[in-house]
């Protein structure tokens, strides 16, 4: 599911196994338990926190190919719930106190690249691997918080455009042409050294994490607004509709 290593003040959160890491209720809680460890172990008092930073990254062929469809095809309220967890890790990320950097090791999809976008940071491999909103190709309609995200990370007008409109496979050097990504890297391998090599730097800037996360929660504040209070409903709704239905 995911691993979670500590290298010093280097926090490195893995999804393990050769598949492609779809995103369910069960990998996201996984995740979130995972960042709520993180939390626990690097805050000391409710305005101080020591200074760390997060790699997040994957086994094999994908980083994650998206939401897992064949899980939530039974019901639309599979759905709405799958979206609402992962609208509740990505506020996770965003108040998380310190800098989050995604080493995207293989494909990254659909909401499998809104989970890489999440990070403060992404930098990818470029020998293999593709960035891609597959949502066109699939016909389904993008979630609005999806766009909110881009939109927010994703300077370029026409980089949008091509990843929403067009629905491109985007490799790691023309990612970073069209400043999607940070930096492009010759493996996988290489592209987590560098995340370290990225982390160790951040943390020796000795910010406070709190401020940290509190500007970042300031920065995309209405992004974090959505998903840090929309997904109480949906999920709320969804256990009373399952509830009705097993008695």
């Amino acid at each position: 599911m995911c691993t979670l290593e500590r290298k010093g003040n280097i926090f490195i959160l893995t999804l393990t196994g050769p598949g492609e890491h779809r995103l369910n209720p069960t990998l996201i809680d996984s995740i979130r338990s995972a960042l709520n460890q993180i939390r626990a172990a690097v805050t000391t008092t409710a305005t101080s926190s020591s200074p760390s930073a997060l790699i997040t990254t994957a086994h094999g062929k994908f980083f994650s190919n998206g939401y897992d469809l064949s899980w939530a095809q039974s019901s639309q309220s599979r759905l709405e719930l799958m979206d609402s967890k992962l609208q509740s890790l990505v506020a996770d990320l965003i108040s998380l106190p310190m800098p989050t950097i995604a080493a995207v090791s293989g494909h990254a999809s659909a909401a499998g690249f809104i989970l890489a976008l999440s990070h403060d940071y992404l930098l990818m491999r470029r020998d293999r691997g593709f960035i891609y909103m597959s949502e066109l190709d699939i016909e389904l309609l993008l979630p609005r918080w999806f766009l909110a995200l881009i939109e927010s990370k994703v300077g370029s007008p026409a980089a949008r455009r091509d990843l929403l409109l067009r629905a491109d496979r985007v490799k790691a050097d023309v990612a970073v042409a069209k400043g999607i990504i940070d930096s492009a890297h010759d493996s996988a391998e290489e592209t987590v050294e560098a995340a370290v090599i990225l982390g160790e730097e951040l943390v020796a800037r000795k910010w406070n994490g709190h401020v940290y996360a509190q500007i970042r929660k300031d920065l995309l504040s209405d992004l974090y607004k959505e998903c840090h209070e929309s997904t109480k409903k949906i999920i709320f709704n969804y256990l009373i509709r399952n509830s009705k239905i097993n008695k």
